[in-house]
């Protein structure tokens, strides 16, 4: 309710003192940068967890081909959904862009091409250790596997290992609770400063394309993960998406999915997911599985290509879509990421559309709510897929939460009862999500 009232009052702000609100926006960018400064520690700790306490290297290595082949299937549906979408309605046909315009365009596109090789070359850290402070997620989650393999390896020698770094998770997890209290303060200076740069009418020659990206990214969600999540988990995407508010709403005041994504993590072991599939999948899909940043690359391409009088051909677009589909996973789902993603591939693929990038930059803050609300809610649901066909999922217990009988834990967001879906001890342990926890075995004897 707090960050609710802090985006309303941003909004006003915004409105009545411009110059005054303009002034705010780093309030909002140093709550972001807080955020950020806790990913990489979560994401270390929550792979080589997941990894390390699943006793068979080939369950991991199910669960990630499952995970990665699902992403790529699934950044694919939104990719070719926003196509479709974007020749339907044209969102760009008839806006004359102006060279302020032009030169904005080519500002927000300097720096941003990086080919395929280039991309996977810089997974690759420089040390073991700078994949933990230079805050490239990539080389994260790349030291946290081999790590996570490393320990598994160890057996029962690793167990320390594991134990040590649970309880850094828990001290992490803390410091982030922490942070959250000044979530409003972010919220609050981002909005003000957003609307009060733009004002309502820089927004009414894009209101076409804004409610056509907004309705693609309802569609998308509701109808085809709503309808996937159905057949394959039983779980409805309404009661999913309601366990999930308070994380929609703190993405909703920060416009950046990765601000909630500590708390995915912490919500999908509380909803049932084993530990092992959700460390595994959450971090993998926040840079592989962004549904909303595939959407919005196809549909704000097209919408510059007819913004400059330079319609695609649709020779172009299947090319595009096919450049996306790679350019897209470099994109981390944090504010303006897209926008950076979008101006690299046009400079690849289109020089000459480059420069309509810069009548996308006055609404991308506006556009990237819907973006990220779409990669956070693609995550949920691919987190509960993965786990349900790797056997890594307990829907009794999803039934549970979901109706509001085992209320999330506020206070600490970690679930010291329940380690999620399978792999809690009370219940049988299926073979494919092994993670007994022997941490008392050296003191019994």
């Amino acid at each position: 309710m707090a960050v609710i009232v802090a985006v309303l009052a941003g909004i006003a702000v915004g409105f009545l003192f411009p110059d005054f609100a303009k002034k705010l926006a780093p309030l909002g960018t140093g709550f972001v940068n807080l955020i950020k400064m806790m990913i990489v520690p979560v994401i270390f700790c929550t792979i080589v967890l997941g990894v390390g306490s699943v006793r068979r290297a080939a369950q991991v290595g199910k669960v990630g081909g499952l995970a990665l082949g699902y992403f790529l299937t699934m950044s694919t549906v939104a990719l070719t959904i926003g196509l479709v979408v974007g020749n339907i309605i044209h969102p760009g046909t008839g806006l004359h862009l102006s060279d302020t315009v032009a030169k904005a365009g080519q500002k927000a596109a300097g720096g941003a091409e990086e080919g395929t090789v280039e991309f996977l070359l810089g997974i690759v850290p420089k040390t073991l250790f700078s994949a933990l402070t230079e805050g490239e997620v990539l080389q994260a989650l790349l030291v946290a596997l081999l790590v996570g393999f490393a320990v598994q390896s160890l057996g029962r020698r690793g167990e320390p290992v594991l134990n040590a770094i649970e309880i850094a998770q828990r001290v992490i997890f803390k410091v982030l609770a922490m942070i959250m209290w000044v979530a409003p303060i972010g919220a609050f200076g981002a909005m003000a400063a957003v609307v009060g740069a733009t004002g309502l009418d820089a927004l009414k020659s894009l209101l076409q394309v804004m409610i056509g990206f907004y309705v693609t990214c309802a569609i998308f969600v509701f109808v085809v993960l709503g309808s996937l999540l159905w057949f394959v988990a039983r779980i409805s995407i309404f009661k999913l998406l309601a366990y999930l508010g308070r994380e929609f709403l703190l993405i909703l005041g920060t416009s950046s999915s990765e601000s909630a994504l500590p708390r995915l993590i912490a919500k999908m072991q509380h909803v049932g997911v084993s530990r092992s599939v959700v460390g595994i999948t959450v971090p993998t899909g926040y840079s592989f599985n962004l549904d909303g940043t595939a959407i919005y690359l196809t549909m704000a391409s097209l919408f510059i290509a007819d913004a400059l009088g330079k319609p695609l051909s649709v020779g172009e677009q299947i090319s595009l879509l096919l450049f996306m589909i790679i350019a897209s996973k470099g994109a981390a789902g944090v504010t303006g990421a897209g926008l950076a993603t979008l101006a690299g591939g046009l400079q690849s693929h289109r020089p000459d559309l480059v420069d309509g990038v810069g009548v996308i930059v006055g609404i991308d803050r506006f556009m990237s709510e819907a973006r990220a609300l779409t990669n956070f809610a693609g995550n949920a649901v691919a987190t509960v897929l993965v786990g349900t066909w790797t056997g890594g999922f307990d829907r009794d217990r999803a039934r549970t939460v979901l109706a509001g009988e085992d209320p999330f834990d506020e206070t600490t967001m970690v679930d010291d009862d329940h380690r999620g879906g399978p792999e809690r001890p009370a219940e049988p342990v299926p073979a494919c999500a092994q993670a007994t926890d022997e941490s008392s075995i050296p003191h019994q004897r």
